[in-house]
């Protein structure tokens, strides 16, 4: 689960932790008392969307202007404007693709005096099973052309459970970053804060790009990304609380209702699989064979025949799938139970496109049976090479 970066701050700040004063807008009307309540003489207007690379995005409306979605602003009136311009467009990034994501909310924050730019972020790292520091001069950029670039400018500290956080890891994110002085001191507070808040809220990322050190020598965190371990929300009412439906995938939310493990994509292909591996070569097999998946679908191994339904109809509603493939290995999952929630999906919404499916496991003769018996119109397949063969051929002719 991800956040906006007004809400990242404002945990930020319950830690101690320096950001800038700031206030959020829902309506335009409401733009310029938010800016008048901040200091200035400068000020920064943010859209909040769940992407990065605002600042270099663009509008789809001419309305918006073309500044992008962050602006700085020398007065409240042109601040709320430029929140006005903005509420209610859609922002194109390099992180939502041609469709955009719309602007429904802006954060207004006091401008400040930047000297330089760094980069930090907090995450969970697969291979050491810790929690790494990532650090670098270059911040204000995008990490990964750093890391492509000049990877020598990136420092990554492990830190282990058994121990904790250390007040030296501040100190080597510190001597990374070329911090001198006081500055020291403080990164270490930061590190030490961050990292305390990275625990309790169960977080995966959490990535600070820039943090500046500021003309008068100080450090503050400019911009906050922050993801959270969707298993361990349930821990989390406050941060529960803080999901914001709008910037979701309507799929994906109706998929994470019933606990299935779906995520959109492109193609014209969709999937229903059981296990991630076997939905991971799916989708793969079906690129071989010359076609895009449109999604990636786990029913996983505890399914039931509504589950089932469901992810049938979620499939369905995507405007741009052409064809259907069902590939079960039935292992804890039944291949009868995949194939009468096949049947209840179709006789439910109806079938518009070629369908695929493939059994092979537990009860794989009763569902072959159960679909053989219900008059559909399906393919059979044998395997899945034959079975994404077949869904290829079926939707490209």
């Amino acid at each position: 689960m991800n956040i906006h970066e007004y809400q990242a701050k404002a945990l930020l700040r319950s830690y101690g932790i320096p950001v800038s004063d700031g206030r959020v807008v829902l309506k335009a009307e409401d733009a310029k008392t938010a800016a008048g309540e901040l200091d200035g003489p400068l000020w920064v207007v943010k859209s909040q969307i769940h992407a990065g690379g605002r600042g270099k995005g663009r509008f789809v409306e001419p309305e918006a202007g073309d500044k992008g979605g962050v602006r700085l602003a020398k007065s409240v009136e042109e601040a709320a404007e430029f929140a006005r311009q903005m509420l209610g467009r859609t922002l194109v990034t390099i992180q939502t693709g041609p469709a955009g994501k719309q602007v429904n909310r802006i954060y207004i924050e006091d401008g400040s005096d930047i000297e330089r730019e760094l980069y930090l972020a907090l995450l969970i790292d697969r291979q050491t099973s810790r929690i790494s520091i990532v650090a670098s001069t270059e911040g204000g950029m995008d990490i990964e052309e750093v890391a492509h670039s000049t990877p020598e400018k990136i420092h990554t500290i492990t830190v282990d459970p058994a121990t904790g956080l250390q007040d030296f890891h501040g100190r080597r994110v510190a001597f990374s970053l070329a911090l001198k002085g006081a500055q020291v001191k403080q990164c270490v507070a930061i590190v030490k804060n961050l990292y305390r808040l990275f625990i309790d809220k169960d977080m995966d990322m959490l990535e600070i790009n820039p943090l500046v050190v500021m003309t008068d020598g100080n450090l503050k965190l400019l911009d906050a990304k922050m993801g959270f371990d969707g298993n361990a929300i349930y821990r989390h009412a406050d941060i529960a609380a803080l999901r914001d439906e709008t910037e979701e995938d309507p799929k994906e939310l109706e998929a994470s209702k019933f606990d299935l493990n779906y995520i959109a994509l492109d193609g014209e292909i969709g999937c229903m699989v059981n296990g991630a591996g076997l939905a991971m070569a799916t989708m793969d097999i079906i690129k071989l064979y010359g076609a895009e998946p449109a999604n990636f679908l786990d029913v996983g191994g505890g399914a039931t025949k509504e589950k089932v339904t469901e992810a049938f109809k979620i499939i369905t509603s995507d405007p741009n799938v052409k064809g259907i493939l069902v590939n079960i290995f039935g292992g804890i999952m039944r291949c009868d139970i995949i194939a009468e929630g096949v049947i209840a999906a179709v006789k439910e919404v109806g079938l518009k496109v070629p369908l695929v499916v493939r059994l092979e496991g537990t009860n794989v003769d009763l569902g072959k049976k159960i679909i053989n018996d219900s008059g559909l119109n399906v393919i059979a397949a044998d395997d899945l090479s034959d079975a994404a063969q077949k869904i290829v051929k079926a939707v490209k002719g």
